[in-house]
C-alpha cells in the first residue's frame, strides 16, 4: 500500500520535478517507509512507499525493469503475486526482489495490457512504457484503490488523493457544481468520475488509460460485472452454492494474510466481519500464516450508549474465535479534536458521522499492525441492506410473480416491519430538507429498477465506491492497508452468478452466505437481522456536544455567503432540531461538513496545503 503521483507533458517541454516533489509531500501519510520519483524528459513518476511485502531497499519504487524499458509506481497489492511470479519465471523472466511490484513489472512485459485481467489484488498503478513513448494507468476491478487525475494547460497528473492534484495551482479551484449537489441532496459520492473539485476526475473501477506527447486514450473498461436476473435456483444450485462460496472466501481470506509485516481484522460484530474472523481464526490451526502471530488480533468500537453498540456481539464473535480484541470508544470530545483532520484527509465531503468510528478504529489498530482485513463489500453484493427488500418485492410485481410476491412480502414484514415504518417517516423528513438547497440535483435512483441491475449499481458505482473511499482514507491516515476479502473478484462474480434467491429469500438477507457460514460464525450472529457496523450516536451529538460548533457554522458570515443552501432556513431548522421539534437526519450534518471541507479545500487553500505538505513531509 502506497501512494503515487505522475506528471506528463502532452505538448513539449520537461515535467516540473518541484511539482512532482509537493505533490509527493501530499501523499507521505500514505507511505512513511521511503519515497523515490524520477524525472525523465516529460514525465515525472513520484512514490511513497509502506513496505508490506519484501521490506529491504530492494522494494523501492519507482521500479524499472531489466532492460530499463519500463518503470513502474505502484499503489496496492497483487495477492496472487507468487503464482504469477512461478508462471513468468517458467517462461524465462528472472526476479531478483521478493516483491509483488516486479511481478506486475514482468507481466506487463509478457501480456501487455492483458495483463490486468491476471491480477488478483487491489491496484492503481502507472507505467512508463519508453518503447511505446506514454505512460499506462490502470485501476483494479472494483476501484478498491483510488487513481485521480486533471489537466492542466499542457499537463496532466495523476495522483492516489485528489489533495496531491491541489499542488498544481492550475486544479481544482472551483467546486464541481453537479457533483457536490447529488452529495448534498442524496449523499453518495464515488458513483461516476465526477469528483467535488472542478477538473478533477477518477480513472472509474476496472478501467485503463494512456498518457503520451500527443494526448490520451481512455478511460476505456477492461472489465464489469453482470448480475443474474434469474430469481429461482436450480436445485443443484441450492444445494452447492455454500460449500462453494465458502471455499472461495476462505481462499481470498488465506491470499490477503500474506504479508512480511502484521496483519488483524476490524471486527464490527456484524455477519461480514465475523465471517473473516471466523476464518482467519480456522486458517491459524491448519496453516499456522506467520503474519498473524499466535493470536488474531481484532479491533472494534463501542459505546456506553446500548443503541448503537455492537459490543455483546463483538464478544461473541471474539470468543468463539479465540482472538485478542482491542476496543476504542470514540467521544465527542475526541471528535471534535479530530474533525478537520478527518475533512482533510477524505478529501471531500463525507455523509454521516459513521466514517468517524472508523477513524478511531483505524488509528487504533495502526498502534500494533499495519495491515487490516475487514468485511467490506458483502452487503451491496448479497443484498444485505433492508432497503433492497422494496426493490425485490417491486421486481417481483414487474415479472408477474405474484405468488411468490405474497411469501416474500410476508417473510419481508415478519423480519423488518419497524424498519418499514421509520423508513416511510424518514424519507419525508429527508425530502423536506432537501428543500433547502438551492442546487439542483439529477437523481440518483439507487434502489429504481429490479434487483439484479441495482446489486450490480449498487457494487460498481452507487454505494460501495463511497465506502470505499472512507476506508481507503481513514485507513492511509494511519499509514495502514485494509484488505477486503468480500471483493476478491472470484467471490464477485460468483455471487454476481447465483439466482436472486440466494441472496435474498423470504426477508432473509445474505442467505447464501448465513448458510455457508453454520457451524463456523455463532448462532447469535449469523441469525442476526439488524445492522449497525462501525456507527456512532450521531444524533445525540449533533444536537449535544457539537451542537456549539454547528451552530457557529451555520451563523458564520461565509455558510450564509455559499449558493448552495438557503442559510436562515438551514439555521432555523437545526433549532427546532436541538428543541426537540423536528426529527434529525443525515442532511443536516452533510450541509455542516460541506461547510467544513469549503472552507479547508477553497477558502483557506494555499495556506492549508503549505501547512499539510510540511506535516507531511516531517
Amino acid at each position: 500500500m502506497c501512494g503515487i503521483a505522475g506528471v506528463v507533458m502532452t505538448g513539449g517541454g520537461g515535467a516540473d520535478a518541484s511539482l512532482l516533489a509537493r505533490m509527493s509531500a501530499l501523499l507521505a501519510h500514505r507511505g512513511p517507509d521511503g519515497s523515490g520519483a524520477i524525472v525523465e524528459g516529460p514525465v515525472g513518476l513520484a512514490h511513497r512507499r509502506l513496505a508490506i511485502i519484501d521490506l529491504s531497499e530492494a522494494g523501492r519504487q519507482p521500479m524499472t525493469s531489466p532492460d530499463g524499458a519500463l518503470s513502474i509506481v505502484l499503489n496496492g497489492e497483487i495477492f496472487n503475486y507468487l503464482e504469477l511470479r512461478e508462471e513468468l519465471r517458467s517462461a524465462g523472466h528472472e526476479f531478483v526482489t521478493g516483491t509483488d511490484t516486479e511481478v506486475v513489472l514482468a507481466a506487463y512485459a509478457a501480456w501487455g495490457r492483458d495483463c490486468l485481467a491476471r491480477f488478483n489484488g487491489m491496484f492503481a498503478f502507472a507505467v512508463l512504457d519508453r518503447r511505446a513513448g506514454e505512460v499506462f494507468l490502470a485501476r483494479d476491478r472494483l476501484g478498491v484503490k483510488p487513481l485521480y487525475y486533471a489537466r492542466a494547460g499542457d499537463r496532466f497528473l495523476f495522483a492516489s488523493e485528489v489533495k496531491a492534484l491541489l499542488a498544481d495551482p492550475a486544479v481544482g479551484r472551483a467546486p464541481a457544481e453537479e457533483a457536490l449537489a447529488t452529495f448534498l441532496a442524496w449523499g453518495v459520492l464515488d458513483h461516476s468520475p465526477l469528483t467535488m473539485f472542478d477538473g478533477v476526475l477518477q480513472v472509474p473501477p476496472g478501467h485503463w488509460m494512456a498518457v503520451g506527447p500527443e494526448g490520451t486514450e481512455g478511460p476505456v473498461r477492461w472489465w464489469d460485472l453482470a448480475v443474474n436476473p434469474a430469481v429461482d435456483s436450480p436445485p443443484a444450485v441450492e444445494a452447492d452454492a455454500p460449500a462453494r462460496l465458502l471455499g472461495l472466501l476462505e481462499d481470498a481470506v488465506r491470499l490477503r494474510l500474506r504479508s512480511d509485516v502484521p496483519v488483524g481484522t476490524c471486527l464490527s460484530g456484524g455477519i461480514d466481519s465475523s465471517t473473516v474472523v471466523a476464518l482467519i481464526a480456522r486458517l491459524l490451526e491448519t496453516e499456522r500464516p506467520g503474519s498473524v502471530g499466535a493470536r488474531q488480533q481484532t479491533f472494534s468500537a463501542v459505546y456506553a450508549d446500548p443503541r448503537v453498540d455492537e459490543r455483546p456481539f463483538v464478544e461473541i464473535a471474539a470468543g468463539s474465535a479465540g482472538v485478542a480484541g482491542a476496543y476504542v470508544e470514540p467521544s465527542p470530545d475526541r471528535l471534535l479534536a479530530d474533525l478537520l483532520d478527518l475533512v482533510w484527509f477524505q478529501d471531500e465531503p463525507f455523509g454521516s458521522l459513521s466514517i468517524y468510528a472508523q477513524y478511531c478504529v483505524m488509528r487504533l489498530a495502526a498502534g500494533s499492525v499495519t495491515v487490516v482485513l475487514d468485511g467490506q463489500g458483502a452487503d451491496e453484493q448479497l443484498a444485505g441492506y433492508i432497503a433492497y427488500q422494496g426493490t425485490h418485492l417491486s421486481t417481483l410485481a414487474r415479472r408477474g410473480r405474484f405468488g411468490l410476491l405474497v411469501l416474500e412480502a410476508l417473510g419481508t414484514l415478519r423480519h423488518h416491519r419497524g424498519f418499514f415504518a421509520d423508513a416511510a417517516r424518514e424519507l419525508l423528513v429527508r425530502r423536506n430538507r432537501r428543500g433547502l438547497l438551492r442546487v439542483a440535483a439529477p437523481p440518483v435512483g439507487r434502489y429504481a429498477g429490479d434487483l439484479d441491475r441495482v446489486l450490480r449499481q449498487e457494487t460498481t458505482s452507487a454505494n460501495l465506491p463511497g465506502l470505499l473511499h472512507y476506508e481507503d482514507r481513514n485507513s492511509m491516515r494511519f499509514s495502514l492497508e485494509a484488505r477486503v476479502p468480500f471483493l476478491d473478484y472470484r467471490v464477485v462474480e460468483y455471487l454476481a452468478s447465483l439466482p436472486l434467491d440466494q441472496k435474498l429469500r423470504r426477508g432473509v438477507t445474505k442467505r447464501v452466505l448465513r448458510r455457508a457460514i453454520r457451524g463456523l460464525v455463532p448462532e447469535e450472529i449469523r441469525c442476526r437481522m439488524d445492522k449497525m457496523g462501525f456507527v456512532t450516536p450521531e444524533e445525540v451529538w449533533m444536537g449535544r456536544e457539537l451542537a456549539p460548533l454547528v451552530e457557529e457554522v451555520f451563523a458564520s458570515a461565509s455558510f450564509r455567503s455559499r449558493p448552495y443552501w438557503d442559510a436562515d432556513a438551514v439555521a432555523a431548522d437545526f433549532a427546532r432540531f436541538r428543541a426537540g421539534n423536528a426529527p434529525y437526519s443525515w442532511e443536516v450534518f452533510r450541509v455542516f461538513v460541506t461547510e467544513l471541507w469549503l472552507r479547508l479545500f477553497f477558502d483557506e487553500r494555499e495556506a492549508t496545503l503549505a501547512a499539510r505538505a510540511g506535516i507531511q513531509s516531517e
